[in-house]
């Protein structure tokens, strides 16, 4: 029998009370939201910034030793009087000039440093010795370490520039050969107020082996007013050929004098150390005078204060380096974090869901649940499918009434449903009023003490409300979420949705039904107690998720809320991205309204604080941080592939899918499901996973600033029907 009537007082009721005229798809005011885009465009550029700053500085740094560079060509156009002259160099003099240091006079010089375990320790023995000497840093370095710089400037020695990034100034273009030496200086600026004339090119040695490429460096830099200072003596530590080894090569031949490498930073320098002390004792005891290149040249100030802008913009560098460098190691911590937690969560679900089935195939709800059942379909322009939805539930195997709850249809949906003259079909038109004010006119006007609420876009199987009923047998379940499929999985949005629902469906809400804390019973299928509902009040209409609100509800009430997955039913699922981003944009924005609204069940005990502190737990972590730290993964993955291991990042990308495509394939096989759709897996790590985020991002901001978000219906596509099992 098919009747209409107007819908019961309780929806015009709640209408008046919350002020919302035509309900929420007319009322709602939506503010346009356009500063969070912004602001999550400048968190990601800056990040991209501040990884690619440390790329800069660390992954692109030289750490070839400066002795096991190989030759890079001949030197037919370095100069006789440069080959054949002295270790420092004016090569933008014309002609260019060369020097030494006076006879029995030694220029200790140390390359590659700071280092914050060896440049102390070389310190110490200069200092013990009362030596001065040059230090000839990495700018990446002394942006890491001022104090060092601050230290050997205040202890007299002196300070040289040996690149940014130990680049090879032969072999890099002129933009990136002026960058490493104008942020060099910038490091010394704002590390020590210095700038310094004095500059050792990575990878050289003596006058004698300069190739073209590298007199073309050196002739450039002095151009810039660079005095190129090479050596006449490689003590050879980078080596490590032992402390006897390191002090013979250090040792001057004869009475010139001389400059001698040696390194404070660059890996184990303890030979350095101990053989410095010997070497300057033995010369010291021979009458050698030891001093830093610049006076042991004359030099008229090779260091130089640096002018107050460059010192600012020095510090603004060390500033930056410094951010970057705690950027990156946040970034580590939280990238681990949620690797770990994200393995954890996989093998929880896994073993939750195999647990679960072995329960429920052992242990029966009860005496099986004959009485029968209210089936809801809140209907609102669903004239595409709500044929289908009437006639699967009139196909039951379960003796059902159906009533339609037409909400101000515009398209012929209740007259459609009434043209059908179903019997066991009722039909109540009522004004727009949204789809709680259905929902409790529906409740309102049920004869049963067991409702089933389902959308108009889904059907049901034949045996699906039988299931989705035999829970009630224990007297304390309140509810029962069924297993939602979605119809329309053809082509690679569809399947996606498909893995989606099956995974949620299977792996989640098991977990979720032993651990007690049911958030949702899907508006798509199931089931609830008359008597539950009406002690709440209804359905309430202060979220845009009123399913999830009302088993939050539930659960709060005392009530369990349980999963039957035998309990299947068919949905349509959005067909385009844009149509998607709205279903998804909704649900989430209404969790988050729920998960505030409910906030409270954090400090409950029973079955309240198991929502609370278990599900609401869950829904935060999974649903909310972990996607809003997904932009970040992706960056940081994208750095990795430039500045880290290539070959490290893929596989752990590969080892991330080989999880997600395990717990797929697991409750595939939980929900009888062929595993072709997973070969789709891959690419929804492209554009899929990306939506998703953008959603939950979108969804935060929306809700931080305090907007509130209209209605938006999904398009229905005429495809329901219900698909042969195993599709």
């Amino acid at each position: 029998m098919t009747t209409t009537r107007t819908a019961p007082t309780p929806g015009h009721r709640s209408r008046r009370r919350n002020g919302k005229g035509r309900g929420r798809r007319a009322a709602v005011r939506q503010v346009p939201l356009r500063t969070h885009w912004l602001l999550l465009t400048t968190l990601v550029l800056t990040l991209t910034a501040a990884l690619l700053l440390q790329g800069w500085t660390h992954q692109l740094y030289g750490g070839t030793p400066d002795g096991a560079a190989t030759a890079k060509g001949d030197g037919g156009s370095v100069p006789a009087a440069v080959r054949d002259g002295g270790p420092v160099i004016d090569g933008g003099a014309a002609p260019p000039r060369s020097a030494r240091p006076a006879d029995r006079t030694v220029a200790l010089t140390f390359d590659d440093g700071p280092d914050p375990v060896w440049t102390p320790q070389i310190l110490d023995v200069l200092r013990r010795h009362q030596v001065d000497a040059t230090f000839f840093v990495v700018g990446s370095q002394v942006a890491a370490h001022p104090e060092l710089a601050r230290r050997i400037v205040a202890e007299g020695h002196e300070l040289g520039v040996h690149t940014f990034t130990h680049a090879d100034l032969s072999a890099v273009p002129e933009w990136r050969r002026s960058l490493e030496l104008s942020q060099s200086q910038l490091a010394l600026a704002g590390a020590v107020s210095r700038t310094s004339s004095l500059l050792r090119p990575p990878y050289s040695s003596s006058a004698a082996a300069l190739t073209d490429a590298d007199w073309e460096a050196v002739r450039k830099a002095g151009q810039d007013g660079y005095l190129t200072v090479l050596t006449t003596l490689d003590s050879g530590d980078w080596r490590r050929p032992g402390v006897d080894r390191i002090v013979a090569d250090a040792t001057p031949r004869g009475t010139a004098g001389e400059i001698v490498l040696m390194h404070d930073a660059g890996g184990d320098r303890s030979q350095t150390v101990a053989a410095l002390d010997r070497l300057i004792t033995e010369l010291q005891a021979r009458g050698y005078r030891f001093a830093p290149v610049g006076d042991a040249l004359g030099l008229p100030r090779p260091m130089a204060p640096a002018p107050a802008g460059d010192h600012w913009r020095g510090l603004a560098l060390l500033g930056a380096l410094t951010a970057s460098e705690w950027v990156l190691r946040v970034l580590g911590w939280l990238l681990f974090a949620a690797g770990a937690v994200s393995v954890l969560r996989a093998v929880a679900v896994v073993v939750a869901a195999r647990r679960h089935k072995r329960l429920r195939g052992r242990r029966p709800w009860g005496p099986p649940v004959t009485e029968p059942v209210t089936v809801i379909v809140p209907a609102y322009n669903e004239v595409a499918g709500i044929e289908a939805a009437v006639r699967s539930l009139l196909a039951s195997d379960h003796p059902v009434e159906v009533i339609v709850v037409d909400d101000g249809s515009t398209d012929g949906t209740a007259d459609l449903v009434e043209s059908l003259r179903l019997p066991y079909v009722r039909v109540i038109r009522q004004q727009n009023a949204g789809k709680p004010a259905a929902l409790n006119a529906g409740i309102a006007a049920a004869s049963c003490e067991l409702l089933v609420m389902v959308d108009g876009d889904t059907v049901f199987e034949p045996d699906a409300v039988r299931m989705l009923v035999q829970p009630f047998a224990d007297r304390r379940v309140g509810a029962v979420s069924g297993n939602a499929k979605v119809v329309n999985r053809g082509g690679l949005l569809g399947r996606w949705q498909h893995i989606e629902y099956v995974v949620g469906f299977n792996l989640d809400r098991r977990l979720f039904d032993l651990a007690e804390c049911m958030p949702t019973v899907p508006g798509a299928v199931g089931a609830f107690r008359r008597s539950a509902l009406l002690r709440l009040g209804g359905v309430g209409e202060s979220t845009l998720a009123e399913d999830t609100d009302l088993t939050m509800g539930l659960c709060r009430a005392g009530w369990r809320v349980v999963y039957e997955e035998r309990a299947r039913a068919w949905t349509e699922a959005p067909a385009s991205l844009g149509a998607l981003w709205r279903q998804r944009y909704r649900w989430c924005y209404g969790t988050l309204q729920a998960m505030w609204k409910h906030r409270g069940a954090l400090a409950q005990r029973g079955q309240a604080g198991k929502l609370g502190r278990r599900g609401l737990g869950y829904l935060l972590l999974f649903q909310v941080l972990l996607p809003l730290l997904a932009p970040v993964v992706d960056v940081f993955a994208l750095y990795g592939l430039v500045f880290l291991d290539p070959g490290r990042i893929l596989g752990l990308w590969a080892a991330f899918l080989a999880l997600q495509f395990a717990m797929g394939a697991y409750a595939f096989r939980l929900d009888g499901e062929r595993l072709g759709p997973l070969w789709t897996l891959p690419l929804q790590q492209f554009v899929y996973r990306q939506l998703m985020y953008l959603v939950v991002i979108q969804s935060v901001c929306t809700a931080l600033a305090g907007s509130r978000l209209r209605w938006q219906r999904m398009q229905r596509y005429g495809s329901l029907q219900v698909p042969p099992a195993g599709a």
